[in-house]
């Protein structure tokens, strides 16, 4: 309320100094009813003290002659003097935007003379995503006229606009450095100082001894890299092969038709016990493991719900709970979300 009061302080001031003035923005308050969604279910909606500051700056065009008549009109419902459901505001929490569910926070109001003589549109751009608000705007008929001087209000702290010439010494001021920072720096300075003259001596020592390349600790020659691995296991010399005859007799005769088919039986035994343990295994984990709690659906549209944390202090700080997925909406609305509610319970 200090802040409107100042607002319209300055606002006043102007016009009373032969300007016209445009205040747009945010300022957090809707105005009429026919600006708020749930203005009906509000209690006391015409006492706050908001949207009595409103009343005072705006005037009522529905009003008859000789009711107040605030210096100030809002555009919007000059030219949309009943829209229904022009909002600019909702609730990011609740997903409120998709079903229109908000508020008319944000004006272009104008004084009177203005918007009656030069404005001719103002509109809410609710296309434009990005924020729980939508950008608003207003058309007028004027043309610019340019300034004899720079605005005051706007340039009385900037040495640019001052009227004197600046020097360029004022752009090559010194910076002013800590002292623990200069003596940081300079150690820093130092370090790399002597690591540099290290490394030099290092490079000198290796490049003095060419003799070496040819050592383990020289650089290896690129044929090295292409010889035959030592690893690989070498025949020894002393090792003899067995003769012909007992090759053969080591080299296994063909399996039978009986041994392939006792062999395919073992198989089929074996593949059948191991997926006998692993239903036996699953089984018994399922039974010592619950898994997580199925999804319940709302009762109003039986659909899979959401889960949700609380985050207001208070005594349910951090217990989940399952609601709606659905998105916030007016209660007579199908589409919008419906009121079940069913806390999680503690494992």
């Amino acid at each position: 309320m200090r802040f409107y009061r100042l607002l319209q302080i300055r606002a006043e001031a102007l016009l009373e100094a032969g300007s016209h003035v445009i205040i747009l923005g945010d300022l957090n308050t809707a105005h009429r009813p026919i600006d708020h969604w749930d203005a009906v279910n509000l209690e006391g909606f015409e006492e706050d003290p908001g949207r009595k500051w409103m009343d005072g700056l705006l005037s009522n065009l529905s009003c008859q002659s000789g009711s107040h008549v605030g210096p100030f009109i809002d555009s919007y419902r000059y030219f949309q003097p009943k829209q229904k459901g022009a909002f600019t505001c909702w609730s990011v929490v609740t997903g409120a935007r998709p079903l229109n569910y908000g508020s008319r926070l944000d004006y272009v109001l104008g004084d009177r003379t203005l918007v009656i003589d030069t404005f001719q549109a103002s509109f809410l751009l609710h296309e434009v995503m990005g924020s729980d608000h939508c950008p608003v705007g207003a058309v007028l008929s004027v043309s610019p006229v340019p300034a004899k001087q720079c605005p005051p209000l706007c340039t009385r702290f900037l040495p640019e606009f001052a009227g004197t010439q600046l020097k360029i010494l004022r752009f090559l001021v010194p910076l002013e450095q800590d002292p623990v920072l200069e003596q940081s720096a300079l150690q820093l300075s130092n370090q790399t100082r002597v690591q540099t003259c290290q490394n030099k001596g290092r490079v000198r020592s290796t490049r003095s001894r060419p003799s070496q390349a040819g050592s383990s600790r020289g650089q290896k020659n690129l044929k090295s890299y292409f010889q035959p691995s030592s690893s690989r296991p070498q025949a020894s010399p002393d090792l003899e092969l067995p003769s012909l005859p007992l090759m053969d007799a080591l080299i296994t005769p063909k399996t039978s038709e009986e041994e392939a088919t006792t062999r395919v039986a073992e198989g089929q035994a074996k593949a059948s016990e191991a997926k006998d343990e692993k239903e036996v295994r699953t089984s018994f984990w399922k039974s010592v493991l619950g898994g997580p709690m199925a999804t319940p659906l709302c009762g109003g549209h039986r659909e899979p719900c959401v889960m949700r944390t609380v985050k207001k202090p208070g005594p349910n700080l951090g217990r989940r709970f399952y609601m709606c997925a659905r998105p916030r909406g007016p209660p007579t609305d199908p589409a919008s979300r419906c009121n079940f509610f069913l806390w999680i319970r503690p494992n």
